[in-house]
């Protein structure tokens, strides 16, 4: 049994509809994890999907994030929010909001996890510290799947950069998020529980970056960050026959600002 498994962070999925339908029908992955959805569980485009045959379990309050798992192979065991999942504080609240971030299901043969990791603003604010306990957070809710004889991965936008290669400059981010020692360091964590980062291979690019900034033409000049991560156990990564970044979806007008990351199975 072969299954495509992407991650896409859409920026806005009422925004990227059109995209997000083309992809659907010129892909055709059998699950896909989105994130940054902006928009409300309710007001997810669901007909419109499922005209192509794919179902959908969202989690979303009409802000900013949101994360959801399109699949044509069905939905077992859905999970919303982390086991314990801490809050981000904003400076003007009095309790922390719970934000929808994370989102599980078993489709088919596979378990998944849809994930957008906090952005942290910048070192030393509270958001890094949410983003550093947010991560710790979800390694801990992994562990179990992780371990188990389970096809099973970590999908989505992690807002860290793994290497010094998975970033276009590494001057340009000195004392800037996403390539500090210490979130590095929760990936690393995450790897330590039973996770491969699995990359795309072979490599068609250089630098097969997922993410390029709307500014300063940013991807022309292929200035760009590899952040948008799949990180699989054991069993995942044994299966994987394939693996790539659509570069092609991040072309043209009206297109996200993160592009798919593309995994094949064999089952």
């Amino acid at each position: 049994m072969t299954v495509r498994i992407a991650t896409w962070n859409i920026n806005s999925v009422t925004a990227r509809l059109p995209k997000l339908l083309e992809w659907l029908e010129s892909a055709k992955p059998d699950v896909l994890c989105l994130q940054e959805l902006k928009c409300a569980a309710d007001a997810f485009p669901y007909e419109e999907v499922r005209a192509l045959g794919y179902e959908t379990e969202a989690h979303g309050n009409g802000r900013w994030n949101g994360v959801a798992i399109v699949s044509r192979l069905g939905f077992q065991d859905v999970v919303r929010d982390l086991p314990e999942q801490p809050g981000y504080l904003a400076d003007d609240a009095l309790v922390p909001v719970i934000e929808p971030r994370a989102i599980a299901a078993t489709c088919g043969p596979v378990r998944v996890w849809s994930v957008y990791v906090p952005n942290g603003r910048e070192v030393g604010h509270a958001h890094f510290r949410y983003k550093l306990d947010w991560l710790a957070t979800l390694r801990e809710s992994v562990l179990a799947d992780a371990a188990g004889e389970r096809p099973f991965a970590v999908l989505g936008d992690f807002n860290v950069a793994p290497t010094d290669e998975d970033v276009y400059d590494l001057a340009d981010f000195e004392g800037a998020t996403h390539v500090t020692p210490v979130e590095r360091a929760a990936l690393a964590a995450l790897r330590e529980a039973g996770l491969a980062d699995v990359m795309p291979r072979p490599l068609k690019y250089d630098r097969p970056y997922t993410y390029w900034d709307y500014r300063q033409l940013a991807f022309p000049k292929n200035r760009g960050m590899r952040i948008d991560l799949v990180y699989g156990n054991a069993a995942f990564e044994a299966a994987v026959t394939d693996s790539y970044v659509d570069r092609e979806a991040r072309k043209g007008k009206g297109t996200s600002d993160h592009t798919p990351v593309v995994v094949d199975l064999n089952l």
